[in-house]
């Protein structure tokens, strides 16, 4: 549901939409608010000198849009394991579809490998887990999704800036700025850029004077593929190393920001799933687990012990982790997730 907002429908519009302080309790629409937001960002456009025709066409009968607000107050928790999150997220239907974009778009990879130092399989990956390939279709116009979120409160002054990166974007590019659409959070495109990312790294990847990641797959993968180079993408190194870790290893160095050489790791008694050392190095790397099913199975043992008293209780499971490399840090800048790095690692891995 969205509300087409002028002045004279004011009062129609006090139903089912809640205040900026008083959301629950009050239930009415502060016009008067939603005023002083548009003129706001209609003054700091004008200093920005963005065009008139798209400061006009970004204000001319705005909506506001309770679900998004809804979606921003009620972000479910995360509560698979990680196991179960790879399998959702690694799906061998994912896989399969990044195989056949790997055969539709080969001379594109092959030169955006080539130009930005990123490999095309780390591409799709992205591609993949962003927007399954572009079959995942934004529905919000995200003029109407920023506008929300700035009266909503929370994060104003973010997407306050999202919204004139956004006008800056379509003015630049001659992009019909209602017609950009994007997630109910202002993301955007085969790869999901909110508009801030995009100013920064968005490239024409098609040669036709304008960057415009959601209908150009080549805009979309140059502007992917510099974001990456940009956070230095090392091409030589791998994301991560699945490893195993001995029944008592210390629990606290689970938390991917502590790091070690390899060397160093080595002396803790980590290795290779099928055992063998993992590689001798001074390169440093982090470690992460799913640590709330660690504890679970932990705590599981230790009640079983104690039911038991007789019990002759075998060696604890070895623990499954993973080494982190430099590039699983430079993925947590694009998503600040532990579980999306190892996914996008996973995927990549798959697509080689």
């Amino acid at each position: 549901m969205k509300f087409k907002l002028a002045r004279f429908f004011g009062i129609f519009l006090c139903i089912g939409i809640i205040s900026h302080n008083a959301f629950a309790e009050r239930g009415v629409f502060d016009l008067e608010r939603w005023d002083s937001i548009l003129n706001d960002i209609r003054n700091k456009a004008i200093n920005d000198r963005i065009s008139i025709s798209v400061i006009d066409d970004t204000l001319k009968n705005p909506s506001f849009i309770p679900g998004i607000v809804k979606s921003d107050k009620n972000q479910s928790e995360f509560t698979l394991t990680l196991d179960e999150y790879l399998q959702r997220t690694v799906s061998n239907e994912r896989v399969l579809q990044g195989k056949k974009k790997a055969h539709e778009y080969p001379t594109m990879l092959n030169v955006v490998e080539k130009k930005f130092g990123v490999p095309k399989n780390v591409i799709l990956a992205f591609w993949g887990l962003e927007s399954n390939y572009g079959k995942v279709k934004s529905k919000y116009q995200l003029t109407d999704s920023f506008l929300t979120l700035i009266y909503e409160g929370r994060r104003e002054e973010f997407f306050s800036k999202q919204l004139l990166a956004l006008m800056k974007i379509a003015d630049k590019n001659k992009l019909k700025i209602k017609s950009i659409r994007g997630s109910w959070a202002g993301a955007m495109g085969h790869f999901q850029f909110i508009p801030t990312t995009l100013s920064m790294y968005g490239i024409d990847g098609n040669a036709d004077g304008k960057v415009d990641i959601i209908n150009s797959i080549g805009d979309a993968m140059y502007s992917a593929a510099n974001y990456l180079n940009k956070l230095g993408w090392n091409k030589d190194e791998k994301i991560v190393r699945k490893v195993i870790l001995p029944a008592d290893f210390d629990r606290s160095l689970l938390d991917g920001s502590t790091k070690k050489s390899l060397n160093e790791w080595a002396q803790y008694g980590i290795t290779n799933p099928d055992g063998s050392p993992i590689p001798q190095s001074e390169m440093t790397a982090g470690l992460v687990a799913d640590t709330k099913t660690i504890a679970k199975h932990d705590l599981q043992q230790q009640a079983q012990f104690q039911a038991e008293v007789d019990y002759d209780v075998a060696p604890s499971p070895v623990i499954h982790a993973y080494l982190t490399y430099p590039n699983f840090y430079r993925i947590k800048k694009w998503n600040n997730s532990s579980w999306y790095a190892l996914a996008i690692a996973e995927l990549a891995d798959k697509l080689k």
